[in-house]
């Protein structure tokens, strides 16, 4: 069965279940269906989740967390929602301007259990409906309240429900190290959003939290890791590591100032992710754009994050500090424009480091061409059963001393008119085998 249609009918069967009046669970609990949809609904907004990397093998119970076991299924836009994604509880404290869950929001309000939690995901399982846990929260009565209900969660899943699945959770602001350090025991990943790109920005939309507070446990978080793997402690600790999310538009930050901050959070703490959110306009504020940030840039944000973690560029490089990326082409297209010094470059002879800065030239590509040339000279031919993207390298590559690109301005004007036609979309993983492929590998 292809992914598509997999996704659509787990889709179906979780709406079929949500519509029964309630869940019985194995322990006579009942759930209530508003309750569930309450805290589903409300966790929709925060997309750092991503269930690759973990190394949680089972050990006699269900699921398994291990890579080959844990499958994924993905939205249009590369979000993955193979995991049953909740929030503990939408009741807030905190007053982020920007948040549907604020503390002044007039919502439905709802607190699950740690065994309501947990019979849930369970049950789910073994309706074959998801492969993990994706559990959040908003800061309920207290940030070490609400920490210590994740914790006992995560701890039940694992010593009482004997379940060996991948388990993804939200490290709370202002939360006692050692509470957040001992969740990271049973987790295969955290994350610990810092939402605003700024000092500045945090204080004015979210008054509660800080810097400081939210890059502080992420740092411990590291250093332990880091004692784990040097001493080889036994079991594991953060297998997935951490991620983190930053809401794009809902402040003035350009994006060369959101580079930044990634590619400082990716080099000092070691995050394995860092996610863009567009700003969605869910609450009126007059601290708040009336518009959404855009999902081109935040498209875009992801195309120059992928170029800072496997092809060797540097946020200094891809946007200056106080500019955005440009919208008319993709990053990679941008650098190659302003340095027009650099090419064309010979492919048969270009180091792997220039083919890697070749816009249409991808890693898996660049490699191929390394590997070929030692045996024959390469033409453009080659190239396309390479699956390199010609209609964007032709400008800026020789094959064996030809060269079939344009000039000048012209080659600006090409591609952006690539990128306006309608093949030139934001990828979609379902679309066609293509795409699916340069989407999973993140090929420029």
């Amino acid at each position: 069965m292809r992914a598509r249609e997999r996704q659509e009918k787990i889709s179906k069967n979780i709406k079929q279940t949500f519509d029964k009046r309630s869940f019985v669970c194995y322990n006579g609990d009942m759930i209530g269906t508003e309750k569930l949809r309450v805290l589903t609904e409300s966790a929709k907004y925060d997309v750092s989740c991503s269930s690759s990397g973990s190394r949680r093998k089972n050990e006699g119970g269900m699921g398994n967390g291990y890579p080959a076991g844990c499958c994924h299924s993905f939205t249009p836009d590369g979000r993955c929602i193979s995991l049953l994604k909740i929030l503990l509880s939408n009741d807030c404290v905190f007053d982020c301007k920007y948040c549907v869950n604020r503390s002044a929001a007039d919502v439905p309000r709802a607190t699950a259990t740690p065994e309501e939690i947990c019979e849930l995901t369970t049950d789910f399982y073994r309706r074959n409906y998801i492969e993990g846990l994706f559990l959040s929260s908003a800061v309920h009565v207290s940030p070490n309240y609400t920490m210590e209900r994740l914790l006992l969660t995560v701890k039940k899943l694992r010593k009482e429900y004997n379940f060996h699945g991948y388990i993804h959770v939200k490290a709370i602001p202002h939360a006692d190290e050692g509470l957040v350090r001992e969740t990271a025991l049973y987790a295969d990943r955290m994350s610990c959003n810092l939402e605003l790109p700024s000092e500045k920005s945090l204080r004015l939309l979210a008054p509660q939290k800080s810097k400081e507070s939210l890059i502080l446990p992420m740092r411990d978080l590291a250093r332990q890791a880091l004692v784990f793997r040097e001493e080889k402690k036994k079991g594991l600790f953060l297998p997935a590591g951490q991620t983190t999310q930053l809401i794009v538009g809902a402040s003035p930050e350009p994006d060369g100032q959101i580079l930044r901050l990634s590619q400082d959070l990716y080099r000092r703490v070691g995050l394995k992710r860092v996610y863009y959110s567009s700003y969605m306009p869910v609450v009126h504020d007059s601290l708040l754009p009336e518009k959404a940030g855009g999902e081109l840039r935040e498209h875009r944000l992801y195309q120059a994050d992928w170029l800072l973690r496997f092809y060797g560029f540097s946020a200094e490089e891809l946007a200056p500090e106080g500019e955005d990326l440009p919208l008319e082409y993709d990053p990679k297209c941008a650098w190659a424009l302003r340095h027009p010094e650099l090419f064309p470059v010979e492919v048969n002879r270009a180091p792997l480091e220039m083919l890697l800065r070749v816009p249409g030239i991808g890693t898996k590509s660049a490699y191929k061409i390394t590997e070929a040339r030692r045996y024959a000279k390469l033409g453009f031919a080659e190239l396309k059963k390479m699956r390199v993207v010609l209609k964007r390298a032709r400008h800026f590559v020789t094959a064996g001393g030809k060269f079939f690109g344009a000039e000048g301005r012209a080659v600006r004007g090409l591609l952006a008119a690539g990128e306006r036609s309608a093949n030139a979309r934001q990828l979609n993983l379902f679309s066609d085998a293509e795409t699916a492929f340069s989407a999973l590998t993140g090929q420029l």
